[in-house]
């Protein structure tokens, strides 16, 4: 399966996330990304980053998409952020990062519950 069947089938298609990325954790580069979602090189690195030290993400937010979330809890293999009543969920596998957007007719817990199952599936067979 390629990543951006990830994208759009097990993470958009599902209904409780918005938008979706996949981000190499090596490099930082985004390995695919749904329609109309753009995440930036610096932003990307940044929420890299963030899974090593979340000093910073705590105290400054993570961006995407140019627009400013505010880090409700963070470790070395999820993030969860908020901007109003829209929001990431953010899961570190052993190579990529999975970046799961949701807006405001989605509920934050659906979109973690799809997003951290991937995750868990891609480490299982070490991606």
């Amino acid at each position: 399966m390629s990543w951006q069947s990830y994208v759009d089938t097990n993470l958009v298609a599902t209904g409780k996330v918005s938008k979706a990325s996949i981000v190499g954790l090596a490099d930082s580069s985004v390995w695919a990304t749904s329609a109309g979602f753009t995440v930036s090189k610096t932003e990307s690195e940044a929420l890299v980053k963030a899974f090593a030290n979340s000093g910073d993400a705590f105290a400054s937010g993570l961006y995407i998409e140019g627009k400013k979330f505010v880090v409700l809890n963070a470790d070395d293999k999820l993030i969860r952020a908020r901007q109003g009543a829209t929001g990431i969920i953010c899961a570190k596998t052993v190579q990529c990062v999975l970046i799961g957007y949701y807006n405001e007719n989605v509920q934050a817990g659906d979109c973690s519950v799809v997003v951290e199952s991937l995750a868990e599936y891609l480490r299982s067979v070490q991606y």
